[in-house]
């Protein structure tokens, strides 16, 4: 593995975060925040590191290998979450750096779990770089990478394999065509979702950090919660986009650019996305009208909100599903590892491995009285290889084993059972709000900082998945060759 190629790269991803920080730095001069100086300073910083990585790391030739693809995926997550926590450092919001990460991670990640107790106080531009954070990371980094850098060549559909495998088809003949074709869709609903929330009435700025972190399904927002608008078309407008940014970005390809509502529709992922979605709800319904005295409609209104929110991974709230009855409590920590579909901006296990998975636990147990039967598993008239139900089943296995680690870490540093068992579910899922002391009207702050360190490191495992993480503590992998 060439080292250089590697650092070369990640300078050019440290260049992109910090011509993103003038963003927020404009809103920030604007209203002559306190932030100014923190926002100029990480701007420096962060555009000269960039360049100093990218000059001083030549390059002899732009293909890159697998291992390469592998480090600078990594390492690209790693380093924009460390140079997006210098804003939060310099300007002193929060009071440690390992909380500053936790917010820059949580962001990137689109977990949107959050520390920060009271954000109605915080400087718009600190507001603005915490929704845009979530909006860089949401169809991934390395997506926007291969997108505005027309100049990896060959390299590029291994990045973004290596960013999301399995998990976005090739729509076009180039792999750059195909990531500017997902983020043209992506602006286009950020852009439509900005003016719906502004018709409905929410002020300009309020509407455009929550469409920020909408249509990444992030949950970040200039204010506590959702429900302090107390507007029912606000929270029909963000249901629409959250379930919208947790179907496959590739379906609407093929339903706005190819006009075919079949391959939109039929899809099986799809189908069963929408059938889980709307039974949550509908379970959650009946046990609020049931066991916790709320009229039909009040139910239904916030089962929808929370139950969307949650299975998209978005992480927004307009009830504190926290002090719910235990069933729909069971039924939001079962959707946070369900999560949303697959090609999406969504995290969680994705809806597709739970099809594949049900479809294999099938055809095992029908091999059981008949051992000598070929039996394909097929999802939408489509035989699934070997290869990719081995990688379902062991990431499944690994994710559910990285869950119970991580639990056992949040119980062992004094956590009590639910918030430790929540609390990783819904990093892990990128969910961010959780059960117990970090539900939804509450926040990560009193988490212990080795705790934070293990929430944060799950929000990148889950992102990026854990193969392409865990790959680089194997030494094999660091070997020359």
């Amino acid at each position: 593995m060439k080292i250089n190629n590697v650092l070369h790269y990640l300078g050019l991803v440290v260049a992109i975060v910090g011509g993103f920080m003038f963003i927020p730095f404009i809103f920030s001069l604007i209203n002559a925040g306190p932030d100014q100086l923190a926002f100029g300073i990480s701007i420096i910083v962060t555009l000269s590191a960039g360049f100093l990585m990218w000059r001083f790391t030549p390059i002899t030739e732009r293909r890159i290998s697998l291992r390469e693809s592998l480090a600078i995926v990594a390492g690209s997550w790693i380093m924009a979450a460390l140079f997006g926590s210098l804003p939060f450092i310099i300007s002193g919001v929060l009071p440690s750096v390992i909380d500053c990460i936790f917010e820059a991670m949580s962001g990137l990640t689109t977990t949107g779990a959050s520390v920060f107790i009271n954000v109605e106080n915080l400087p718009q531009g600190i507001l603005v770089w915490r929704s845009l954070t979530q909006w860089i990371g949401g169809l991934g980094i390395i997506m926007l990478f291969v997108t505005i850098l027309p100049m990896l060549g060959i390299g590029a559909s291994q990045l973004m394999e290596a960013e999301t495998p399995g998990q976005q088809e090739r729509l076009t003949s180039r792999i750059r065509d195909t990531a500017r074709t997902l983020w043209l869709l992506y602006l286009g609903f950020t852009v439509a979702g900005f003016i719906a929330l502004v018709i409905a009435g929410l002020p300009g700025f309020d509407a455009f950090n929550i469409i920020l972190t909408t249509t990444p399904t992030g949950g970040f927002a200039p204010v506590s919660s959702i429900g302090v608008y107390n507007n029912l078309a606000v929270e029909l407008i963000l249901i629409f986009f959250m379930v919208a940014s947790g179907v496959n970005f590739g379906l609407y390809y093929y339903l706005l650019w190819k006009g075919r509502p079949a391959k939109f529709f039929g899809n099986p992922e799809f189908k069963l996305y929408i059938g889980i979605l709307v039974g949550c709800i509908l379970l959650i319904n009946w046990d609020l009208v049931a066991n916790a005295g709320i009229n039909i409609f009040e139910g239904l209104r916030q089962a929808s909100f929370q139950t969307a929110s949650v299975m998209t991974t978005t992480g927004f709230a307009t009830a504190d599903f926290a002090q719910w009855p235990h069933f729909s409590q069971a039924i939001l920590l079962v959707l946070m590892v369900v999560g949303a579909s697959a090609g999406s901006t969504g995290g969680g296990l994705k809806v597709i491995r739970l099809l594949v998975l049900f479809k294999y636990t099938y055809r095992r147990i029908l091999l059981t009285f008949n051992p000598n039967a070929v039996i394909p598993i097929k999802i939408g008239g489509n035989v699934i290889s070997d290869k990719l139900i081995s990688r379902s089943v062991g990431l499944t296995i690994l994710y559910f084993a990285t869950l119970w680690a991580g639990f056992l870490i949040m119980s062992a540093i004094g956590l009590d059972f639910v918030t430790a068992l929540s609390s990783i579910t819904s990093c892990l899922g990128n969910i961010g709000p959780a059960l117990g002391t970090v539900g939804p009207m509450a926040s990560y702050a009193d988490i212990p900082g080795i705790g934070k360190v293990v929430l944060l490191t799950a929000m990148l495992v889950g992102r990026i998945e854990l193969f392409t993480l865990l790959v680089l503590f194997v030494p094999a992998f660091w070997r020359w060759r």
